[in-house]
């Protein structure tokens, strides 16, 4: 039998998994990924025209909360409450800036960290809470970036708020190992997305990873059949 013709293995059958940032490109990628493997998709969001143009916002399968500031522990942990059984939880909620050291305010550089890493340390916390308390062997994957690996000029800020993703995903995967939940993520060279392309339109965008296949990465991660990696931060960079 080849792999074409192979069946189809519904992964997250009967399985709710929150996707932070579900409504963005990548978000969309992922989303559609779970939604064909099983899943039960629930999308935390605080502006409403991001939903509005969601196309799968009318699925039978995804729940999308709007108003959720993820930056605000409360309403966060809200959220998480609301989900009937959290199995894994997948942050995709970012921001970028590139500028030089001199061009960075006191405010920028906090603006990188909220979005980047403490979105990610308050989406954690609330669904392992909710995993403990529901005793879940769960897993949570969060995104990084190839500049927290590979620091660059010019983007500081965003370098520093990705490391400091980095860091957190190896130390709870060091932490969390007792509970059995598992802690990835994934590192993403510049991705082959609408609004990269046209910020790069001389880009050659064949060497770019693609949507899916970053999914596709991050579904594994996420998956039971990922049943030992842990406090793994796996480069996709495609051939950039």
């Amino acid at each position: 039998m080849s792999p074409a013709e192979k069946p189809r293995v519904d992964r997250f059958e009967g399985r709710d998994v929150v996707v932070t940032g579900g409504t963005g490109a990548l978000g969309h990628g992922v989303v559609a990924a779970l939604l064909a493997e099983g899943a039960s998709v629930h999308i935390p969001n605080v502006d409403p025209r991001l939903s509005a143009s969601f196309e799968l916002a009318g699925h039978e399968r995804v729940r999308i909360v709007e108003g959720v500031d993820l930056m605000d522990e409360a309403q966060v942990a809200a959220f998480y409450a609301g989900v009937p059984r959290v199995y894994a939880s997948i942050h995709l909620v970012g921001g970028f800036r590139m500028a030089p050291l001199a061009e960075v305010s006191a405010a920028d550089f906090k603006k990188m960290l909220d979005l980047n890493a403490l979105t990610v340390f308050l989406c954690t916390k609330a669904a392992v809470i909710a995993m403990r308390q529901q005793q879940t062997r769960g897993r949570i994957v969060n995104v990084a970036a190839r500049p927290a690996l590979t620091p660059v000029g010019g983007m500081l800020a965003y370098s520093a708020s990705k490391a400091a993703v980095v860091s957190l995903t190896q130390s709870l995967a060091d932490e969390l190992k007792p509970d059995g939940i598992l802690v990835n993520a994934i590192a993403p060279s510049t991705m082959d997305t609408p609004d990269n392309r046209k910020s790069m339109p001389k880009a050659d965008y064949d060497r770019w990873p693609k949507v899916d296949e970053v999914a596709r990465a991050i579904l594994f991660l996420a998956s039971p059949e990922n049943a030992l990696t842990t406090g793994l931060v796996m480069p996709v960079y495609g051939r950039a």
